[in-house]
C-alpha cells in the first residue's frame, strides 16, 4: 500500500499534486503502528526540502525518469518503514535511492536510458549534460553528480557509496575532465 502510493506520488506532474499525494501517504502510513511518529516527519522534511533535488540528481544519474522515481520512491518506504532508526535520514535516503538506482542500472544493462524534454526546466542544456553524463562509468557520474549538485564532500560521497576517499578523488577527478572534453565537444 505504502509503495504503491509513493509511485502514484512520484508520476504527479506538479509539486501540488505530489504534496498532495505525499499527505495521503502520510494518513495511510499513520494507520501503519510500525512506523513512529518522529521518522515520519524526518523522512517528510527530507521529501519535501530534498526530495525535488535528489531526484533530479537521479535522472541525471541513470537518465531514465522512471529508474529515478522507482528509486526515489523505493527510498522513501524504506525510511518510512524503518522510522526514527535514521540517525541522518536525508543522507541515508541519498545512499539507498543511488544504490537503487545503480542496482536497476545493472540489471537494464545494454538498455539505452531516455530522458523525455518535457521532464527538464531547460530541455536543450539539461538534455546535452544528462548525456554527457552518461559517457561517464556509472562510479565516476554518481561521484560528480554528489560532489557537483548533491553538495556533499569526499568523505560523505565515500560513505555514501562505500568507496574509499583516495578512490573519490580519482573518480571524480576523471569523471570531471571526461565531462568536460565531452560537454566541449558538443558545442563544437
Amino acid at each position: 500500500m505504502v509503495l504503491a502510493l509513493l509511485l502514484e506520488l512520484m508520476r504527479k506532474p506538479t509539486r501540488s499534486k505530489r504534496i498532495c499525494a505525499f499527505d495521503s501517504l502520510i494518513d495511510a502510513v499513520e494507520q501503519d503502528a510500525s512506523v513512529r511518529a518522529v521518522g515520519r516527519d524526518a523522512v517528510e522534511r527530507v521529501y519535501r526540502t530534498e526530495g525535488p533535488k535528489i531526484w533530479r540528481a537521479l535522472v541525471a544519474y541513470s537518465g531514465d525518469v522512471d529508474v529515478a522515481n522507482d528509486a526515489f520512491a523505493e527510498a522513501l518506504a524504506q525510511a518510512l518503514a524503518r522510522g526514527d532508526d535514521l540517525r541522518t535520514p536525508e543522507r541515508w535516503i541519498w545512499k539507498v535511492s543511488f544504490r537503487i538506482a545503480a542496482g536497476e542500472l545493472s540489471r537494464r544493462k545494454g538498455q539505452v536510458p531516455f530522458v523525455d524534454s518535457e521532464v527538464v526546466e531547460s530541455p536543450e542544456l539539461a538534455l546535452d549534460l544528462i548525456r554527457a553524463l552518461q559517457l561517464l562509468t556509472p562510479k565516476q557520474r554518481a561521484v560528480v553528480i554528489l560532489q557537483l549538485y548533491g553538495g556533499f564532500t569526499t568523505a560523505e560521497v565515500g560513505t555514501l557509496l562505500g568507496m574509499a576517499q583516495p578512490t573519490v578523488r580519482v573518480h571524480f577527478s576523471q569523471g570531471r575532465k571526461r565531462l568536460r572534453r565531452s560537454l566541449e565537444a558538443s558545442d563544437g
